[in-house]
C-alpha cells in the first residue's frame, strides 16, 4: 500500500458557513472515508500567505498522509469532488477558495506528464506545503530532486508560516 501525502488548503468560508480550518479539518476527515483509503495522520495547521502575493486572505494549509489500494487518477478524482462538496468553485489560477486539494507524492512515484503529475510539480517550492509535511514526514525525499524536505525547507530562507492553535 503506497503512502500518499495530500496536501489540503483554504482561505474562504465553506458554504454554510464554516472557517477555513473547520473546513480543512472536515475534508481530512472526509478523505479518511474514501474507499479504500485509511488515514494515518494529520499534521499541524498553519497560517500562510498566499502564494502568489495578493489580497487574499490568508490561507490555512495543512496535509493529510493516509495509506491503501486506490490508483492516481481516482484518487484525483475523488478529491475534485471533496473540493465539491466543500463549495470549491474554479474561476481563477490561484484564486481565493474554499477548499484545494492536491496530491503531493503517491509511494514516490514519478508520472511527470499524467492528471496528476507526480509528484506536484511545484510542492518543492511551497513552504505551504512543505513546513506540514515536514511535521507528517520529516524523512520524506523528493522522489525527483533526491533532497530531504528539511533541504527544501531551507532553501526557501526563513520561515513564515504560523502554527495556528489546536
Amino acid at each position: 500500500m503506497p503512502a500518499i501525502i495530500i496536501a489540503i488548503g483554504a482561505n474562504l468560508p465553506a458554504p454554510g458557513g464554516n472557517a477555513p480550518l473547520a473546513t480543512c479539518r472536515a475534508a481530512a476527515a472526509r478523505i479518511g472515508e474514501l474507499p479504500g483509503l485509511r488515514l494515518r495522520a494529520v499534521s499541524r495547521w498553519y497560517a500562510t500567505t498566499p502564494v502568489p502575493a495578493s489580497d487574499q486572505p490568508d490561507y490555512v494549509n495543512g496535509t493529510a498522509l493516509v495509506t491503501g489500494e486506490t490508483t492516481p487518477e481516482r484518487l484525483l478524482r475523488d478529491l475534485l469532488g471533496i473540493e465539491s462538496e466543500f463549495g470549491r468553485v474554479r474561476v481563477a489560477r490561484n484564486g481565493a477558495r474554499a477548499l484545494d486539494l492536491d496530491i503531493i507524492d503517491f509511494g514516490g512515484r514519478v508520472r511527470p506528464t499524467s492528471d496528476p503529475i507526480l509528484p506536484h510539480p511545484r510542492a518543492h517550492e511551497r513552504e505551504f506545503v512543505l513546513r506540514p509535511l515536514a511535521d507528517l514526514a520529516p524523512g520524506w525525499v523528493h522522489p525527483v530532486l533526491g533532497r530531504p524536505v528539511a533541504d527544501l525547507l531551507a532553501a526557501l530562507g526563513p520561515p513564515t508560516a504560523r502554527v495556528l492553535p489546536d
